[in-house]
């Protein structure tokens, strides 16, 4: 495996606002959303009931040009996604939104999530003659939805009755000819919040692309719940259960993927990482210098440490901001110079000192282990590594790329060796009995299974990204080499 940070799920975003520009709402939100994903992008509009969409592979500047977005006409509605691959291959076939034309009209998808029966479904489905044209658990997911909706009155019934089949993590906006639907998995994994916009409502994996485009935030989508929006009619809500399981939101959300500036089931981002910097602090003091954070999602709890501690924060990397989080190579080498293009120390701040370095985690090892080098190259008489996580040890099945234990470097190799790989003077892990205590509204519940090895809900029985290529490869002999 060629990762060494946990790489984001995907970002959704939905405008239903008859007279307002939705294209270039959904346009600018994806912009906010693009540290979500920035394999492939897609928008979706809708006009008087028929549904068009542009997208590829890239990002949105490079598929989905100002120009090239607005091409797709005027709408009442629109639907938009920016992709990290969590299954499936990056190919344009994966890309979304989906479109699916069926008996009872069209639908579009945007998918954030990973269902973890999907490879069951995907057989019952190929058995019963669908043909997929990706490999992609999103496409399960949409021809769930599609079959529902052929024996269903409306298409929210069609999502309630596809909840009953469809296991895992799923944060999905679903646009028909007449309505914008969201809806939020039982327990909540991902992300999804409601805003109101142009006297309409907009739907996003995070309140950043609300702020984006001058939405008023209004509330989170709560887990379990079937959200339904119609051209001049109040929002509508749907409840899956009576009573919910436990909520379980993914607390890599507050540590990492979502942006500082955004405000997830109620808690501020920026805010859970200051805390988790201080609680670092109390709990893994350091005779130090300075405090320096890694860009983006260390400095936050950087910032947490050094106020705590009463060490002075400093500057110690600039970000190189031409380079995306995606920037991965396939060699030890170049992986190790994709390192040193991304991030360059600032000299001044760390010669001669004793250096804090703060960051979010450290998944295989390889990225820290380089810049804990290149502060001992700028002069730090010391580096003392502090992570805004505790120790990741167990496979992610819910919407993250880490679905093995294989490179692990916690899961393979005890705290003192981890020191010694990374080369640093001491290193510090967030305590895994405190993370309640980055959730400001109370809850308290996150899924920490990567931390823990207590899943919420049962894995997959066929996990891997390239779940269905690999299928695939041994069904037709070589047609697809994962």
């Amino acid at each position: 495996m060629i990762f060494d940070k946990l790489h984001e799920e995907c970002g959704v975003f939905g405008v239903c606002a008859p007279g307002a520009d939705v294209v270039g709402a959904a346009y600018h939100a994806l912009f906010a959303l693009q540290h979500r994903g920035q394999e492939s992008c897609g928008i979706a509009v809708n006009r008087a009931g028929v549904i068009d969409a542009r997208k590829g592979v890239g990002l949105v500047t490079d598929v989905l040009r100002l120009d090239a977005a607005r091409a797709l006409g005027s709408g009442e509605m629109a639907v938009g996604h920016c992709r990290y691959a969590t299954t499936g291959r990056m190919q344009s076939s994966n890309a979304q939104p989906l479109l699916v034309n069926h008996l009872k009209g069209s639908m579009a998808l945007a998918h954030n999530g990973n269902l973890t029966n999907a490879m069951e479904l995907r057989d019952k489905l190929e058995q019963k003659g669908s043909i997929f044209h990706g490999t992609s658990d999103s496409e399960v997911l949409a021809y769930i939805i599609t079959q529902e909706r052929i024996q269903s009155a409306s298409i929210e019934e069609a999502v309630r009755r596809a909840m009953r089949r469809i296991k895992g993590a799923y944060s999905s906006v679903i646009m028909s000819p007449r309505k914008l639907i969201a809806v939020r998995d039982p327990f909540g994994f991902r992300p999804l919040c409601i805003g109101s916009y142009e006297g309409g409502w907009v739907f996003a994996s995070e309140s950043c692309a609300l702020d984006s485009i001058g939405a008023k935030f209004e509330r989170d989508v709560e887990p379990g719940e079937i959200v339904v929006a119609s051209p001049g009619a109040d929002l509508v809500s749907i409840p899956y259960y009576d009573t919910p399981p436990r909520r379980a939101l993914c607390v890599f959300e507050l540590i990492y993927f979502a942006r500082p500036d955004s405000v997830i089931d109620g808690t501020s981002v920026h805010s859970a990482r200051m805390k988790a910097g201080a609680l670092l602090a109390i709990n893994h003091p350091v005779q130090a210098d300075v405090v320096v954070g890694v860009p983006d999602s260390g400095i936050d709890a950087a910032l947490g440490y050094a106020r705590q501690s009463g060490i002075p924060y400093g500057i110690g990397f600039i970000k190189n901001k031409y380079i995306a989080r995606t920037f991965i190579q396939p060699e030890q080498s170049q992986r190790a110079n994709a390192v040193r293009i991304k991030l360059n120390p600032i000299a001044d701040t760390v010669r001669g000192k004793r250096v804090v370095l703060v960051d979010d985690s450290v998944v295989r090892g390889t990225t820290t282990t380089r810049i804990v080098k290149l502060l001992r190259e700028a002069g730090a008489s010391e580096a003392h590594v502090r992570l805004s996580a505790p120790p990741f040890r167990h496979p992610c099945y819910f919407g993250t790329d880490v679905d093995s234990t294989e490179s692990l470097i916690a899961h393979n190799h005890s705290l003192e060796e981890i020191r010694a790989i990374i080369g640093a003077d001491s290193i510090g892990y967030f305590r895994a009995e405190d993370l309640p205590m980055l959730d400001h509204t109370g809850h308290g519940n996150f899924c920490d299974a990567c931390f823990t090895g207590v899943y919420p809900t049962p894995p997959p029985k066929a996990p891997g990204k390239l779940r269905f290529e690999r299928r695939l490869d041994t069904r037709t002999g070589g047609v697809y080499n994962a």
